[in-house]
């Protein structure tokens, strides 16, 4: 059975679904950076406001994924698009993420983007790995022991990378 799930731009009015996704993803320590007590204002400034373009995928009326696109670096690297993305824990393993990933790369070109670059995929996190390699995405490079996993101690961050010639709008 195929779900239904639905994409747009996240507005002020979905932050507490976003926030409840939010707050889960990174109180665990295992896929972001973000510190596990950052404050609710701080995560809506970088995931719907400040320099990016947030959205939300809907299940009916809940909220059930969240991405946001933004430019990788400014200046003479703004033609590289990076995006985060994250799903709510009742939704996980049901083909949001890649919903979203295919979404956003369209947005991205859309925008005038030529590619997308991901700097900082946990090695660990092989589900994403392996959902963005199969997306189009190569793994660049890899930085040793860039992130303190919260179970596994140092581990490898990889950068992923893909162009978006071939991505029809």
């Amino acid at each position: 059975m195929s779900e239904e799930w639905n994409i747009r731009p996240a507005t002020d009015a979905d932050w507490p679904g976003i926030w409840e996704i939010f707050r889960d993803v990174i109180s665990h320590g295992d896929t972001y950076t973000y510190a596990p007590d950052m404050d609710e204002e701080h995560a809506k400034n970088i995931w719907i406001h400040h320099d990016c373009h947030g959205y939300v995928v809907t299940h009916g009326n809940k909220i059930v994924g969240t991405f946001t696109i933004r430019t990788n670096k400014p200046g003479f690297g703004n033609h590289i698009a990076n995006a985060g993305y994250m799903v709510h824990k009742d939704y996980r393993g049901r083909g949001v993420a890649q919903t979203m990933c295919s979404y956003s790369l369209k947005e991205a070109k859309r925008m005038g983007y030529q590619a997308m670059q991901f700097n900082f995929v946990v090695a660990s996190n092989e589900p994403a790995v392996r959902l963005w390699q199969k997306m189009g995405f190569k793994i660049v490079g890899t930085v040793p022991k860039a992130f303190r996993h919260n179970k596994q101690g140092l581990t490898d961050v990889h950068i992923m990378h893909r162009f978006l010639d071939d991505i029809k709008t």
